[in-house]
């Protein structure tokens, strides 16, 4: 093919590169996957099954851009730039929140509201990029000549094209805007959907439920209750209860935090509060978290009298949800969090919510699996050195030192996305930590280690997983608040667990020094005797 023929061949073969069936099939995988799929099943599977499919889909379509704005640029020029583009741009923005939020801000202004979430573990389906490269090696060889197929083709594949990849899933989002009683039975106000940075003040903005049953379970407002609920004072900051009219409760603004007064209000004290730098952390967890003392603070509260005797206290905490104390006195806090109907496009309240509960299962499950996987490493280094002790390879100790990377990895994902939590531990951190210890125990006693190695390396394991537990349960408990500290303080306490793993691999040193010493040594070389000559 002489030059400017191929100079000619950029658009038809970038074409034909973005209509391989490999690219359509990506076209309607992502395509489903956002509109269908992530509001049927929102997880990490829909997540990342994006990623792949929008991986696969980019380059070609990047191409074919180029070749149209350029049309002498030559075909595999245009394949190179789609396909470094994508993959750095891609990697960029997933490891920069920053890039992030650049994306974020050009997507919005192409495509409406929309968001783009910095977040690494997405870069393990950089390998899609892989598929992208095949069908283009395939394509390349089949250019579209004929001009009325290219203008078929691009009027039918290229708009579609564009909006897929153009087009992200909306935030949505529930938020506790007020709260307030009906005829003496309790109310909430519940915004959502993709709402302005500055959320509005008026609980009128988001739609009432009435409970029947003293909160315990909602329904949807009738028109009348609507009009009623919304013509009352949106004020609700401050309340006394009704059957103790000296016991009085208010919000503090900024802050997720209610006190009491015994006194008529003369005097406050704290009754219930998330401190401040737990409430950023638990803020990091959410889509878009916005200003934390402004979206994750109390902003009204409402006092009612149970059935049973006492009274009730009902909050509204912004993005945090709801807060209730119960008529003994319990404070139970019920986030959003992990409540899978409010990732729908019209958030709706269940009959029953305890999201508060379910994050608090989370978080206990979460510092579990960390302490165990520090445990995991401290075997694989013990095992590794026992190995290399003993004359072995030290391609057992790289492999259990990368499975042990890789667990935690995804465990460090499924710390900032709480969604999924489950799958991803389960399914990749539990087994890779087996794994990884089953082969690092079972290589050295195999080999040059002896039983009373393995059984050390057990109790170096169960040390290591005490140690790295115990700030991990203070910071279940409080203490430290933040847990990035107790993460720090476990990464420290698996030090003893390490220097116990050193002092073993002498077992297996002198069990190999043992074994060579009550080996009898070969017979020393003896000649052999002359030939005798040939006659």
């Amino acid at each position: 093919m002489t030059g400017p023929e191929r100079s000619r061949d950029g658009a038809p073969t970038t074409l034909s590169w973005l209509c391989h069936p490999a690219t359509l099939l990506a076209l309607v995988v992502l395509v489903v996957n956002d509109h269908v799929l992530k509001a049927a099943f929102p997880g990490l599977l829909t997540g990342k099954l994006s990623d792949v499919a929008g991986l696969v889909l980019a380059p070609p379509l990047v191409a074919v851009l180029l070749t149209l704005v350029v049309p002498r640029l030559p075909a595999r020029a245009a394949a190179l730039v789609g396909l470094v583009a994508v993959g750095a741009g891609f990697a960029v923005v997933k490891s920069s929140g920053y890039a992030a939020e650049l994306a974020s801000s050009a997507w919005t202004a192409l495509a409406g509201q929309s968001l783009v979430r910095a977040d690494w573990t997405d870069l393990f389906a950089l390998p899609a990029l892989g598929l992208a490269r095949w069908s283009w090696t395939r394509a390349r060889s089949r250019p579209v000549r004929q001009r009325t197929a290219r203008l078929v083709r691009l009027l039918v594949v290229l708009p579609p094209a564009v909006l897929a990849v153009a087009a992200t899933s909306a935030v949505n989002y529930p938020y506790a805007l007020g709260t307030t009683t009906l005829d003496g039975k309790p109310a909430i106000s519940i915004g959502g959907g993709f709402e302005d940075p500055y959320m509005p003040d008026k609980p009128a903005d988001g739609q009432w439920r009435v409970s029947d049953d003293v909160a315990t379970t909602w329904r949807p407002a009738t028109d009348a209750e609507t009009y009623l609920l919304n013509a009352q004072d949106s004020s609700r900051r401050q309340a006394c209860a009704p059957n103790e009219p000296r016991r009085c409760y208010r919000v503090v603004t900024g802050h997720l935090r209610v006190e009491q007064s015994d006194d008529a209000g003369v005097t406050w004290q704290v009754a219930w509060e998330v401190s401040d730098a737990r409430r950023d952390e638990l803020a990091q967890r959410y889509e878009r978290p916005g200003d934390a003392r402004r979206h994750f603070s109390s902003r009204e509260l409402v006092v009612y009298p149970h059935a049973g005797g006492g009274h009730e206290v009902l909050v509204a905490n912004g993005r945090d949800g709801f807060l209730r104390r119960l008529s003994d006195g319990g404070w139970r806090r019920d986030g959003f969090l992990s409540v899978q109907s409010y990732l729908a496009a019209t958030p709706e309240l269940p009959a029953q919510y305890d999201g508060g509960r379910v994050q608090r299962k989370i978080d206990v499950w979460l510092a579990s699996v960390l302490a165990l996987l520090l445990g995991c490493a401290v075997i694989v280094a013990a095992g590794h050195l026992a190995i290399r002790r003993g004359g072995g390879s030290r391609g057992w100790g790289i492999a259990g030192a990368l499975t042990i990377l890789l667990a935690g990895l995804a465990l460090k994902a499924s710390w900032s996305q709480v969604d999924g939590t489950s799958v991803v531990t389960v399914l990749v951190v539990v087994p890779l930590g087996a794994l990884a210890v089953g082969a690092l125990l079972l290589v050295p006693w195999l080999g040059p280690a002896p039983d009373r190695w393995v059984g050390w390396t057990v109790v170096s394991f169960l040390l290591t997983v005490i140690l790295a537990g115990l700030p991990m349960a203070g910071w279940l408990n409080g203490t430290p608040e933040q847990s990035e500290v107790a993460v720090a303080l476990a990464l420290l306490a698996t030090v003893p667990g390490l220097l116990l793993g050193v002092r073993l691999a002498s077992l297996a040193d002198r069990t190999r020094e043992e074994h060579r010493r009550d080996t009898p040594p070969y017979p020393p070389y003896q000649p052999l005797p002359p030939r005798a000559p040939l006659h």
